[in-house]
């Protein structure tokens, strides 16, 4: 299967997302259609040996939309004559689906315009090769935004319609009519088009769109007139028509203007890449753009500039400024072995790093993908709009000519008012709202998310994620380090001894005393002998000593008198005790503990707060469970669980009813991830159980586990406020655009109809934009609404 995410024109409402999605069903070797009406794109996932680029571009085509094409630059090396730049014309512009192909000779660049479902990027860059030249850089350009045609044709649109107005109203004269039929036949012929052309492609596809109505309405009007002026006394209503259409225009303009931003914060991500980098390259620094790095390359990252791709230093130290991934403000200390995020800015020191993640294997590609990705996912309540739009213009039709038959031909009214009831029927009715209400808040939601660390991954993640009453934390690596750790010891001379007698085990244990004696700087050499007693400790001799490190039972076992009195406290708290003995003598003790993480405590007390029940699941026993617990805040402990068992852990939580998150970090978790209602992967685990999540803390901060819940309430409460906006809009703007208030000298001319349409669209998107003043806040990182 292939996926290709490319820009439609033409779309301008759920409709018209409806009506691409069906291609699916229509068009062998389509597997799915995925449309994001905010961003007007459409994610095409096809078999290639079925179905071609160019076939589904026709199948685009013939619903009456259009694939646009995509253009980029590249730097070219090796050109010197205009020889070398026919020549590269000519191989770039015979590949198929390359539209124009423009070559710079004085700034060495190539111009491509191509069609990304039938033109494939490294078939251009081997095409280039082919000819004789290299690439030196790369620049994407992203295709023209819709609003600047509907600019152009709401200027010409609003030049034509202030005379009519003008003339209509305000001047008299003998041939007013003519003069009125001459300026507004350009309005309705050259501002009407795009609404002609794509009521005609809805019809022919068994559809009926937003521009249905606007043709029925404006039409109406327009013909009316046209016979006034030449075939029979009446008024004319070509003010109307043309004040619809600007009106209509104009909310169009404002209403893509303001979907634009919606998508801001997936456009600021993406402007975060790295252009460039400086690779050494035997002994020498070159600079190379980020799309010709490979894994295991030599960055060279000075004080300022960005780190390119994702790598591990090797070499130098300093402090990164990692806010644009994480959120947080406060640098990170970077030294030889620690991880690096590409994207991130080196603040004030010299490093080198190795390259470990390249292209879109590097984690701000991936953020990138998986909000791409949740933007033009559905919500489940998405299809609740669907299925009322689906029905919305036949019925609204219905509405207005039962509207014209009551007031003409049962109450009697004038043909005039009849008919100006029924266009206002038919221009204040709209689709659009009730499309946008979705879609435009889990845009801008998943870009707020986006921009604090929090990923959604689909629009059904979102609605599932606000209902959820339980959280249910893995203990290892969510609560805790995950890493054990020397948490308290009788005395130095027992911690560098343990050192010594550890110095070549391999468990977690021994890890932990090796890396706190090495933190104090005393000496690790190894005993000469060395054994591990299993499930008890180990043994060593050396320096004409014999040595005991483990529990008390290993100590007793060799006639050791073990003191548990001191350390009994630690062992009812959970804690690991590691008894010491040098020739059958008692020394001393170390304490070992996985550490709690700092903002675990907060976490649970931020979800009791907004009445959601924290629950522990972890495989410790009951009494180490149960301490950890209680120094988070979870009474609802489940212990003893084997790592097949938490999936099934969290269903018998399903199966009592409750809406079930699971927090998770390791492989072992994934199966439980995938259980849950909602599955939120720390971004520091495993790629298995991020994979697997629902829900994405790409900071891996257990404080974002409330943030993110918070913020899918947050998400899904604007997303039923537009939906309920929407809907109140029509029911009680219809009746009014219908004429049922007339006893009480309420009316509504067409024009101001036309105006309340375009207005409720531009509401709903301004709405949904008021998530933008969602920041995360304060140590607790509870989600609020504050100014932006």
């Amino acid at each position: 299967m292939k996926t290709v995410t490319v820009s439609i024109g033409g779309m301008h409402c759920a409709m018209c997302a409806r009506s691409l999605e069906s291609l699916a069903s229509s068009v062998p070797g389509i597997d799915s259609v995925e449309v994001s009406v905010t961003s007007n794109t459409a994610t095409f996932t096809y078999d290639p040996d079925v179905v071609d680029g160019a076939a589904i571009t026709e199948a685009v085509s013939g619903l009456g939309y259009s694939v646009e094409d995509a253009s980029i630059v590249y730097g070219v090396t090796g050109m010197h004559c205009a020889m070398c730049a026919r020549s590269l014309e000519g191989s770039v512009g015979s590949l198929p689906g390359v539209r124009l192909v423009s070559v710079n000779l004085p700034a060495n660049k190539v111009y491509v315009s191509y069609n990304p479902l039938e033109a494939d990027e490294d078939v251009i860059k081997g095409a280039i090769r082919d000819a004789g030249f290299g690439i030196a850089a790369t620049e994407r350009r992203e295709g023209a935004a819709e609003r600047t045609p509907l600019l152009r044709t709401f200027l010409f649109t609003l030049v034509l319609s202030i005379p009519i107005i003008v003339l209509t109203h305000f001047v008299a004269f003998e041939a007013k009519p003519y003069v009125l039929f001459a300026l507004t036949t350009p309005v309705q012929a050259i501002t009407g088009y795009s609404f002609y052309r794509g009521s005609y492609y809805a019809l022919r596809n068994r559809t009926a769109t937003m521009d249905v109505l606007v043709v029925l309405g404006t039409t109406a009007a327009y013909l009316y007139s046209l016979g006034a002026t030449f075939l029979y006394e009446g008024p004319l209503f070509y003010e109307t028509t043309a004040m619809i259409l600007t009106f209509v225009i104009f909310g169009k303009m404002m209403e893509e203007l303001a979907k634009g931003r919606t998508s801001e914060a997936l456009r600021k991500l993406v402007a975060l890449q790295a252009r460039s980098a400086v690779v050494e390259r035997d002994g020498t620094e070159v600079e190379v753009p980020v799309e010709f790095l490979s894994v295991g390359d030599l960055l060279v990252i000075r004080p300022g500039e960005k780190v390119p791709v994702d790598a591990e230093v090797v070499e130098g130290y300093s402090t990164v400024d990692e806010s644009m991934i994480s959120g947080e403000p406060i640098p990170v200390e970077k030294g030889v072995g620690s991880p690096l995020v590409g994207a991130t800015i080196n603040q004030n020191g010299f490093l080198k790093a190795k390259a470990t993640r390249v292209g879109a294997d590097t984690m701000l590609s991936q953020i990138i993908a998986v909000v791409e990705r949740a933007q033009s996912s559905k919500a489940p309540i998405q299809r609740f709009a669907d299925r009322v739009s689906s029905y919305f213009v036949p019925a609204v039709i219905t509405i207005a000519l039962a509207t014209f038959g009551l007031w003409y031909g049962i109450y009697g009214e004038p043909f005039i008012f009849s008919l100006t009831r029924m266009i206002a029927v038919l221009v204040v009715a709209c689709p659009c709202a009730l499309g946008l209400a979705t879609p435009t808040a889990i845009s801008v939601g998943t870009g707020v998310g986006a921009r604090s660390g929090i990923l959604i991954r689909s629009g059904e993640a979102l609605e599932t994620a606000h209902r959820v009453d339980t959280v249910v934390f893995d203990k290892t690596g969510t609560l805790t380090v995950g890493e054990p750790e020397v948490v308290a010891y009788s005395g130095e001379d027992v911690l560098a001894l343990a050192a010594r007698i550890e110095a070549k085990a391999s468990h977690p244990l021994a890890g932990a005393i090796l890396r706190k004696a090495g933190e104090l700087g005393m000496s690790s050499e190894p005993f000469p002998s060395f054994e591990t007693v299993p499930g008890k400790g180990v043994t060593a001799s050396g320096d004409g000593s014999s040595y005991l490190l483990g529990n008390a039972l290993l100590l007793r076992e060799h006639g050791v008198d073990v003191d548990t009195g001191t350390t009994a406290p630690y062992e009812r708290e959970g804690k690991s005790v590691v008894h010491v003995a040098r020739d059958d003598a008692y020394i001393g003790w170390l304490v070992i503990a996985d550490r709690i993480k700092s903002s675990a405590a907060d976490a649970v007390s931020e979800l009791r707060a907004m009445g959601i029940t924290p629950r522990m699941l972890t495989g410790d026993n009951a009494v180490t469970a149960g301490a950890i617990g209680r120094e988070v805040g979870i009474s609802a402990v489940i212990a003893d669980v084997l790592p097949e068992g938490k999936a099934q852990a969290v269903q018998d939580l399903q199966d009592a009813g409750h809406r079930v998150a699971m927090v998770g970090d390791g492989i072992n978790d994934a199966p439980a991830l995938i259980q849950a209602d909602t599955g939120i992967a720390i971004g520091s685990g495993s790629d298995i159980a991020i994979e697997s999540g629902d829900l994405v803390l790409v900071r891996g901060d257990v404080a974002d586990v409330p943030a993110a819940l918070y913020l899918s309430r947050r998400i899904y409460a604007k997303v039923r406020q537009n939906m309920f906006w929407a809907l109140v809009y029509n029911v009680v703007m219809i009746p009014v655009a219908a004429g049922a208030f007339t006893a009480w000298g309420i009316t509504m001319r067409p024009e101001f109809a036309a105006l309340a349409m375009s207005l409720s669209s531009l509401s709903v998107v301004t709405n949904s934009l008021l998530l933008r003043n969602l920041k995360i806040t304060g140590r607790r990182k509870g989600m609020r609404e504050e100014p932006g």
